[in-house]
C-alpha cells in the first residue's frame, strides 16, 4: 500500500530532501500535498514532478499563478489543510510558523515527522495533550533527537531505565574561537558550517549553539527527561547523533555519516526501516571520534536555552521568538553575532512569567517576545548606526 506523505515546508532545506527521499522508494510513499511560502520556482518544479493534489502558499500572487497554470491542483493560503488525506505529514516549516501543522497533525490522530522544534518549544504546555490523541504520534527528524529515538527503542522503559541523554553538538563553524575572535564575524563565516548543509536561520543557530540549545528543549519535550539529565557534548565530525546512558553505565550510539536523509527516512518510514540506504559509515575510513565541553561563556546561548526550559511555561516562546529576530536582524547586518545572545538575553530578562493555556496564549506570548526583541535590536543598530541597513 502506497503511503500518502504530506509536506509543509517544501521549498526548504529539509523539504527538498524529503522529496529525494520519496523518489528513491519506487512509488512506496507518495506525495499528495505540498505547502511553501513564496518559492515560485522551485514550486513550480516540484509541482511539475510531484503532482500533488493540494498545495498551500503563503504568498496570494505566487498562488494565484500557480494555480492559473495547475488548474487540477486545489491550492489554499492554509499550510495546515495540507494535512487532511495524509497518512503521515513532515513538518519542515522552519520557525514559529510551523505550529499550525504540528497542532492539526496531531489533533487528526496522525503521525508527525517533525522538523519543526519551533512549535514544540513554542507550545509545548500546549502540544503536549494532544498527543494523546489516538493515533497520534511524533516521530522527530531532527538528527540529534533521531538519533535517541533510535537508541531509546533499546529500552522497554525509558522512564526508569534512562540516566542521560546526551546531545552531540558539531561545534559548528566558530568552535574554538573566543569572545574576540568572533566580536568581528560576518554573516558568510557564520553560513560556512563545516558539516551540515542547512538553511540559513538553523545554520546561524548552529553557530550560537542556540540551535543546541533548543535542542535541550526539544528534549525534554520529546522525551519527558529532565534538564539535569540532558547534555551537551561537541563532536565535530558529527557522526554520533546522540547518545542514551542507562542506569546499568551502557551507553546506545547512533552512527551515521551527516545526511539529513536517514532521520527523514526514519520518521517517513516508522516503525520499519527505509530500505534505501543514506549516511552509512565506511568502516574501514573513520579514523577518530573527538569529544569535548561546549563553551558556555562564549557560546551563551546554550545556557539561556537551559534557563528558559527549567523556568517553563511561556520562556520557551519567549525565547525562540527573541532568537528569530535577532538572525533575522544579523542575518540583515543591523546587529552583530554576538548581539544575537545578548537580544535573547534581554528579551528572556523581561519574561512575564505568563502561562500557556491555549493556542491564543501561545500567540500572545510570541507576539510579546518579538516586540520586546525588535526594541532591543533597534537600540543596538542605533548604536552601531545600522538602523535600516
Amino acid at each position: 500500500m502506497t503511503v500518502k506523505v504530506a509536506l509543509a515546508g517544501s521549498t526548504g532545506s529539509i523539504g527538498r530532501q524529503t522529496l529525494e527521499v520519496v523518489a528513491a522508494s519506487h512509488g512506496r510513499y507518495e506525495i499528495t500535498a505540498l505547502a511553501a511560502s513564496s518559492n515560485e520556482a522551485v514550486l513550480r518544479e516540484q509541482l511539475a514532478e510531484h503532482r500533488p493534489d493540494v498545495v498551500a502558499v503563503v504568498d496570494a500572487s505566487v498562488r494565484k499563478r500557480l494555480a492559473a497554470d495547475f488548474p487540477t491542483v486545489k491550492f489554499t493560503d492554509d499550510v495546515a489543510d495540507v494535512v487532511d488525506g495524509a497518512d503521515v505529514v513532515v513538518n519542515a516549516v522552519v520557525g514559529f510558523a510551523g505550529l499550525p501543522v504540528t497542532l492539526e497533525t496531531l489533533r487528526q490522530g496522525k503521525r508527525l515527522a517533525l522538523a519543526n522544534k519551533e512549535s514544540l518549544i513554542a507550545a509545548g504546555p500546549i502540544v503536549q495533550p494532544l498527543r494523546s490523541t489516538k493515533g497520534a504520534m511524533i516521530v522527530p527528524v531532527d538528527s540529534e533527537h533521531c538519533a535517541l529515538h533510535q537508541c531509546l527503542r533499546s529500552s522497554d522503559d525509558a522512564k526508569r531505565e534512562v540516566a542521560s541523554l546526551q546531545l552531540t553538538a558539531s561545534g559548528g563553524p566558530f568552535r574554538g574561537k573566543t569572545r574576540d575572535d568572533l566580536s568581528r564575524v560576518n554573516v558568510a563565516e557564520a553560513l560556512a558550517h563545516p558539516t551540515w548543509s542547512m538553511g540559513p536561520k538553523i545554520t546561524v543557530d548552529s553557530s550560537t549553539l542556540m540551535n543546541k540549545g533548543l535542542e535541550v528543549i526539544e528534549a525534554h519535550e520529546l522525551f519527558g527527561i529532565g534538564y539535569d539529565h540532558i547534555q551537551v557534548v561537541v563532536h565535530p565530525q558529527s557522526i554520533i547523533h546522540s547518545m542514551v546512558t542507562f542506569t546499568d553505565g551502557a551507553t546506545i550510539a547512533q552512527l551515521s555519516m551527516p545526511d539529513m536523509r536517514l532521520p527523514i527516512a526514519y520518521a517517513i518510514a516508522w516503525p520499519e526501516r527505509f530500505d534505501v540506504s543514506f549516511g552509512a559509515v565506511d568502516w574501514t575510513n573513520l579514523r577518530r571520534l573527538d569529544f569535548e565541553a561546549p563553551d558556555r561563556t562564549t557560546f551563551r546561548c546554550l545556557d539561556l536555552a537551559y534557563a528558559a526550559g527549567r523556568t517553563g511555561g511561556s520562556a520557551p516562546a519567549w525565547l525562540s521568538a527573541a532568537n528569530e529576530v535577532a538572525v533575522d536582524a544579523f542575518l540583515a547586518g543591523r546587529i552583530s553575532w554576538l548581539q544575537i545572545a545578548e537580544v535573547n538575553d534581554a528579551t528572556l530578562q523581561q519574561h512575564d512569567g505568563a502561562t500557556l493555556s491555549n493556542v491564543d496564549d501561545v500567540l500572545a506570548a510570541d507576539a510579546r517576545a518579538r516586540h520586546l526583541a525588535h526594541g532591543i535590536v533597534q537600540n543596538f543598530a542605533h548604536a552601531a548606526g545600522t538602523v535600516g541597513a
